[in-house]
Order: C-alpha cells, then sequence, then structure tokens
C-alpha cells in the first residue's frame, strides 16, 4: 500500500483535512532541505492553524521527474532522530504540504500563472549556491533558465495582473547557503529587470513592493535512509513512501525582516521556535560559525587521526567527548558571547551543538570536514584564535591542540601529479585542500622547525602571522610534537589539556 490521498484518512486523518487548504507558497526545488525544513514548518503549522497554505513546487533541474510527487499526492513522510537534551528522540510525521509538483522546464505556464493567485504571497527557494546567479540573456528571455530569471518573470506577471497594487508585492526567502542570499538574488533580480528594459514603474515597484529576506538555515538532513532502514519503517507504519527522508531534530530557519506585513505572511513562525524572525540574523550566523562550524574545524584532524571515521563514533569516547565539550564551553563561548549575545545563550547554543555531534542516526564523516581544511581554518577558527589574544587571555590551549592536529593532517607525505596524500601511523588518506601544494612545499624545503615558523607566519595562509601571538606556537609544536609521539588519545590521557577543561 503506497502512501497517497486515498489511504491518508486511515493514516493521519488531521493530514487528511490539509487538502482544501488554499495554495500560498511558491517553492523552487524539491530537495531534502527544503522538504525536510521550511516544508516541516508549513506543515506543522497547518496542522495548528497558524498559517493555513499549501506549496506548489517548481522542479527546477531538467534531470529526473515529478512521478513520486503525482503518485503520492505530494505527500511523504519524515523521519526525526537525533539527540535532545542528551536523550534519543525519533518523531515521524506524514507531511502533507505540498500541493503539486510543477516541472519548469515542461510546465512553465502554469508556474506563471501561479503569480495571478492573491493568495500566493511567499517565495521560498533552494538552487544550491550557484542558483542564485546572473544570466543576461534571462534580462529578456520568454522562458528564463535562472532562478532569478524565474522570479524577474513571476514578478513582473504579478505586476501586471494585480495592476501594480502595492499589495501585490510577495516575501522572497532564499535558503541557499550564501552570506546575505536575499540581498543578492534582489540585487541580481532588478539588474536583470533594468538589462531587459521594463519600465520604471515595475522597477519602482519590484524594489518597494516585494521584500527579498536574507535567511540561514540549520539542519541536517541526510535524506533517504538505508533501503534496511526504510523496510523497518514502512512496516511499522503499514505504507511504502518513496518519498521517506530522514532529519536530525534540531531546526533552525532564521529569517531577516522588521516588516509587520512580512511577519504576518510569516504566521508558519508561531508553530515552531526553530523559526526566528529578527531585523539582523547576524548572530545566528555567528553562533554556527564559530561553535558549530568552528568546533568541525578544530576537531576534524584530531578525530580522523585517533581512528574515528564519524562524528557520532568519536563523541561515542569520552576523552574526545571531554575536549570537544572544553573547547566549545571554555574556549569558544566566550569569545562569541558580545552586544547581542550573551555567554549563557552561547552555552546553550553548545550543549546543542553536543547533542548534534552525538547524534547516533547520522553517518557524518571526518574525512569530509577536512576537505578544503586550509580555507575553513582560515574562516571558521583563526578569527577565534585572533579575538581571543585581543581579549588578553593567555594561550588557547584547546585550539591550539586543534591547529597543530590540522597541521600534523594536512602534511603531505607524497604527491602523485596534482593530488597530495597524507600519512599516519601507517594510515594513507587524501588530502584534498587548494593549499596542499604550499604546504608540500614548505615540509619538504626547509627543516622542521623552520617549516613549522613559516607555515604559522605564512598570511597566505591565516591572513595574520600566527607566531606574533605569545605563546602560540610554542604551544603548537609541543602538541604537535605529543601527536606524533604518542597519538591523539595517548596525548587526551597524558592531560594535557586539563587545565583547560577543568
Amino acid at each position: 500500500m503506497q502512501l497517497s490521498r486515498e489511504i491518508i484518512s486511515s493514516i493521519d486523518p488531521a493530514a487528511a483535512g490539509l487538502f482544501a487548504l488554499p495554495e500560498r507558497v511558491l517553492q523552487f526545488g524539491t530537495g531534502v532541505l527544503l522538504r525536510g525544513l521550511p516544508d516541516y514548518f508549513i506543515d506543522k503549522a497547518n496542522r495548528r492553524g497558524s498559517f493555513n497554505g499549501r506549496i506548489v513546487v517548481v522542479k527546477s533541474t531538467a534531470t529526473g521527474g515529478t512521478d513520486a510527487f503525482k503518485q503520492q499526492d505530494g505527500l511523504y513522510t519524515l523521519v526525526e532522530r537525533g539527540m535532545e537534551n542528551g536523550v534519543a528522540s525519533e518523531r515521524i510525521t506524514v507531511n502533507a504540504s505540498v500541493s503539486r509538483v510543477l516541472s519548469a522546464s515542461e510546465e512553465w505556464d502554469q508556474i506563471l500563472a501561479c503569480a495571478e493567485n492573491p493568495l500566493l504571497q511567499l517565495i521560498i527557494s533552494n538552487t544550491t549556491e550557484v542558483g542564485i546567479a546572473f544570466l543576461e540573456a534571462d534580462a529578456k528571455a520568454v522562458r528564463p533558465v535562472s532562478f532569478p530569471g524565474r522570479v524577474l518573470s513571476l514578478l513582473y506577471r504579478r505586476y501586471r495582473h494585480f495592476n501594480g497594487s502595492a499589495d501585490s508585492g510577495m516575501v522572497i526567502i532564499p535558503t541557499e547557503l550564501i552570506v546575505d542570499n536575499g540581498d543578492r538574488l534582489r540585487d541580481i533580480v532588478l539588474q536583470l529587470a533594468r538589462l531587459g528594459d521594463y519600465d520604471s514603474a515595475f522597477i519602482q515597484w519590484l524594489g518597494t513592493a516585494n521584500e527579498f529576506c536574507n535567511s540561514l538555515v540549520d539542519r541536517i538532513v541526510p535524506g533517504r535512509l538505508s533501503r534496511a532502514e526504510q523496510e523497518i519503517i514502512e512496516k511499522r507504519l503499514g505504507y511504502s513512501d518513496e518519498l521517506m527522508i530522514m532529519a536530525e531534530t534540531y531546526r533552525l530557519w532564521a529569517i531577516e525582516t522588521t516588516s509587520e506585513r512580512t511577519k504576518t505572511i510569516l504566521s508558519f513562525s508561531q508553530a515552531d521556535s526553530g523559526v526566528l524572525l529578527a531585523g539582523d540574523i547576524g548572530k545566528y550566523r555567528e553562533l554556527k560559525l564559530r561553535l558549530l562550524n568552528g568546533t568541525h574545524t578544530l576537531c576534524c584532524g584530531l578525530a580522523y587521526l585517533a581512528g574515528f571515521r564519524t562524528v557520532k563514533e568519536a563523541m561515542n569516547e569520552p576523552l574526545f567527548a571531554e575536549y570537544v565539550s572544553g573547547l566549545m564551553m571554555q574556549e569558544i563561548a566566550s569569545l562569541v558571547a558580545q552586544e547581542d549575545i550573551s555567554l549563557e545563550e552561547a552555552r546553550h547554543f553548545a550543549s546543542q551543538v553536543i547533542d548534534r555531534f552525538s547524534n547516533p542516526y547520522i553517518e557524518h564523516q571526518w574525512l569530509s570536514i577536512c576537505v578544503q581544511y586550509s580555507s575553513k581554518m582560515l574562516m571558521r577558527a583563526i578569527p577565534l584564535i585572533e579575538k581571543h589574544y585581543a581579549a588578553g587571555n593567555d594561550t588557547p590551549e584547546l585550539m591550539a591542540l586543534g591547529f597543530a592536529a590540522y597541521l600534523l593532517f594536512s602534511k603531505p607525505a607524497e604527491q602523485q601529479g596534482d593530488h597530495f596524500y597524507g600519512s599516519y601511523k601507517g594510515q594513507r588518506y587524501p588530502i584534498q585542500d587548494d593549499k596542499a601544494a604550499l604546504l608540500y612545499a614548505c615540509w619538504q624545503n626547509y627543516p622542521a622547525d623552520t617549516a613549522l615558523e613559516k607555515i604559522m607566519g605564512s598570511r597566505e595562509l591565516f591572513g595574520l602571522d600566527l607566531t606574533a601571538f605569545k605563546g602560540f606556537a610554542k604551544a603548537v609544536r609541543l602538541y604537535l610534537a605529543a601527536l606524533e609521539e604518542q597519538g591523539v588519545m595517548k596525548t587526551f590521557a597524558s592531560g594535557i589539556t586539563k587545565k583547560s577543561v577543568a
């Protein structure tokens, strides 16, 4: 028995009642992030009567079809699995937020017609980072190819249909992982409109009646379960589902707006604390960048060299979990705390990160996190080290240990063409890093101490001279030697970081 509208009444009577809701959202993208986060929030709000609208989904890519969505009437099962306050949690729901799925390449006229729906006031997207791109040909295209070009066509159709009324403007929220994604999309759409010789009244309406909101999304949505896991769940539920996906329990969608009209349109935000409307979402980006991404960066080399393959595997080791907790709670949290972020808020976010790292249901590979290690270190961790010293603090021991592990992991042992490989205690692994050639040349051409000094002093790598920070280079040298001689876990066990985690 396949999940569909025909059987939903016997499975989830509440979901059956949602089919009558009008279409209020146009969504570009069928990917699992959208289905696991924005669509999750909208479905939850619909069930609570605080949004009362469904989603028309636009399939933007030419590959694949919409058959599964049509066969299941847009329904799909979301399996939420994770740790909450240190306890394993699982929730399974049928999502009934999707009204229909249309193909941009084959059903553009139907998509364009959605612009004439007065109830449809919201556009959301996740077209990957390259989706928000300028394509000059779309300025005058009848069937635009780029996402910004399609937004322009839709808004122009709406402008004409509603005679340019101010209240016909829409709210557009891209979720692509780009800083200031809403501003960037707006700028491209306006640029296309000017190049396309649209009339000045439309361009004025485009820029004033519509709000392009910056947003930040944060939820791990691995997508499909393994065949074995899905069969177990389907047997439990009593139906099959070709669209079933899994997501972690943690969820965040921070949307930047001060408009009361926009807040009213985004009424689904009332249904879940994971949706945050704020005049400035910079604090949420900083929390994520430093406490989640920064911790990942400072831990990934240590974890991989210790022999752990996945994040959850490492977090099951008490000594490693102690390092992670100390790094965030004792060294990073106080640096993140600033005018709009309290220390309590930073540490609460850190505790959520620990739960997420400990999620037993997600296979997050450390080797994948180590990709482009140098650039991640530059963007995520170096600013923390700089801020630590600017505050007049002593050597950040745990960050120094994480940095030493970066140096050890990123030290190429061999080169084959354009590819570099590291070697540690008999383990050979690829180094996928744009700076690998620079690191290789340094280690090959200088004695170890000199190479270390040159690398740490490299502004090309880190934007500043790390040897200028009192005690940092000495601590890194000490930890690098310990990691080389006795390994990660013996370095932990020796109590070398106890003074920082106590």
